[in-house]
């Protein structure tokens, strides 16, 4: 990877991109700084230190700890991300949005794009809203009024909207896969104060050398796990006929399908999350009940340390999972693609038989992947709840988006230089 970076470097069009990017991530840093009005910040860094394995703590790791600060980036990416995610799925539900994606070319992706823009303001604002009730309601709000309300939710808005154009600028002006890297950037941002907290809690006693060094040889593992899934895929052979136009021959030629072992990414740990946690979320709106009664002992069950949590977050992630990989790829159409260029797989009839085969063959990857991905969630989670340790649970959803990003960072500037190399040659 450092080597990719040094040679990246070295070229002035490439040198120009890199630091683009890392300028609109100065930016992006310093806004995460920048207080909202009106907000009582120490209450409300009180106040999330008992919602870390929440879906608001959650909403924190994305952010970088600016949702517990009420910054101007608190909503960081999240209102992007639900708003792609909802027209991803009303793409697939309405059909004239599903027309416009497939057959309506560049200007129908632009169209796109512009609907996801605008579904973004809307979650923004409405989000800034929830959050503004959220503190409101807590009283931790220095003066409450409608002046006040209006600039908080506003603020919230147009933060989330002007990351949203941060991430894009990187995407066509820098490296690429802007999203994506302000999220890694707002996960690695919690790494330095992880690591002071762990060497204090190390020299304070609270945590052995033994558990410290478990730590570390954990998330060597888990990378190298990630890592090594990541790259992984399932090639199916393809084979093209040979076809006479006029005196020349084509196809013949052999090929592979490629299908990636984890085609979903960390979505699938991202929707289970939300769900899994959203009774204890709740609870801690409510009035805690009177130890010894029945809701007591439920809120204990579905607490985020208890086996009955990890058992449903694990079986979720299986399902969203299926769901997601569903989603992304359709095997009648990859069937019906094969056909029509004249391709077939070696021992499978062109039609329904090679789609029932390649159905067959996701079935069975998505189900390596969405193992993997359980035992990368939960392994954290089982951790925490043996050593009694805090503040961890979240740790292999991090890993996996961290090292995720980093792998597409170096195969985008890969991807460039290789552009570049050709486009040298042929002139």
């Amino acid at each position: 990877m450092f080597q990719v970076f040094r040679n990246a470097w070295k070229i002035e069009e490439l040198r120009k991109k890199i630091l683009f990017t890392l300028f609109i991530v100065l930016l992006y840093r310093i806004g995460n700084a920048v207080p909202v009005p009106y907000i009582n910040v120490e209450m409300l860094r009180t106040y999330f230190d008992n919602l870390q394995n929440t879906v608001l703590g959650l909403y924190n790791v994305m952010s970088g700890n600016a949702f517990s600060s009420a910054t101007i980036f608190a909503l960081s990416i999240q209102p992007y991300i639900n708003a792609s995610i909802i027209i991803q799925l009303l793409t697939i539900a309405i059909p004239a949005l599903e027309r416009m994606s497939k057959e309506g070319g560049e200007e129908g992706r632009k169209k796109i794009a512009s609907i996801t823009r605008y579904a973004t303001v809307v979650i923004g604002l409405l989000q800034g809203f929830g959050y503004y009730y959220l503190i409101s309601r807590n009283g931790m709000l220095m003066s409450n009024g409608v002046w006040e309300a209006i600039v908080i939710i506003i603020t919230f808005g147009a933060g989330s909207a002007l990351l949203m154009w941060l991430g894009e600028q990187i995407t066509e002006f820098g490296i690429g896969n802007g999203i994506s890297i302000i999220l890694f950037a707002s996960i690695v941002s919690r790494l330095p104060s992880g690591v002071v907290s762990m060497v204090t809690n190390l020299r304070a006693g609270s945590l052995h050398w033994l558990g410290f060094i478990g730590i570390i040889v954990g998330a060597l593992a888990i990378i190298v796990l990630i890592v090594y899934v990541s790259n992984a895929e399932r090639r199916i052979p393809v084979q093209y006929a040979k076809r006479v136009v006029g005196r020349k021959m084509y196809g013949g030629q052999s090929t592979h399908l490629p299908m990636k072992v984890n085609m979903s990414g960390v979505m699938p740990i991202i929707f289970a999350q939300a769900i899994a946690s959203l009774p204890a979320t709740i609870a801690s709106f409510c009035k805690e009940p009177a130890a010894g009664t029945f809701w007591a002992g439920f809120l204990k069950a579905i607490d985020t340390s208890s086996v009955i949590y990890m058992v449903l977050y694990f079986l979720l992630i299986l399902g969203f999972s299926y769901f997601y990989a569903t989603i992304q790829f359709n095997p009648i159409e990859v069937a019906n693609n094969l056909k029509k260029n004249g391709g077939f797989i070696p021992g499978f009839r062109p039609g329904r038989p090679t789609s029932d085969f390649i159905r067959k063959v996701l079935n069975k990857i998505t189900l390596f992947g969405a193992i993997y991905l359980g035992i990368v969630a939960v392994l954290p989670l089982i951790f925490s709840s043996v050593t009694k340790m805090t503040g961890i649970a979240l740790g292999g959803t991090s890993i996996i988006i961290v090292v995720g990003v980093a792998l597409e960072i170096v195969q985008a500037l890969e991807t460039q230089m290789l552009m570049r190399h050709y486009k040298g040659f042929l002139e």
